[in-house]
């Protein structure tokens, strides 16, 4: 019962393993289950599939510190604010650049 959306998104991302949101929602799902494991997977997986997709770094940045690997994510973030830069997307590159900050990390 609790799991009933993740299983639904499962099954829609099995029917188009190629959908970005899909691919964002269920590593969502994953993490809200602590599944982090398959969560950072489906995020990494999702990097390479659509590279400009901004919300992925954010929440795979996170997955990295906690798992306490910092110099991930800090690479990560700075990934992800290249591309808001590039995509002139000011929301995103605030939300990046303290995830940095809060690193102690420059960008």
């Amino acid at each position: 019962m609790i799991k009933d959306r993740l299983k639904m998104i499962e099954d829609m991302l099995n029917k188009n393993p190629e959908d970005t949101f899909l691919n964002y929602a269920v590593a969502l799902e994953y993490k809200k289950y602590g599944f982090n494991d398959k969560a950072m997977n489906t995020l990494e997986k999702l990097k390479d599939l659509d590279p400009k997709y901004l919300p992925t770094y954010y929440q795979l940045g996170k997955l990295h510190e906690d798992k306490n690997n910092q110099n991930k994510a800090i690479s990560i973030y700075k990934i992800g604010i290249n591309i808001a830069k590039e995509k002139d997307d000011s929301k995103t590159l605030g939300e990046l650049a303290e995830a940095l900050l809060m690193l102690d990390a420059e960008w």
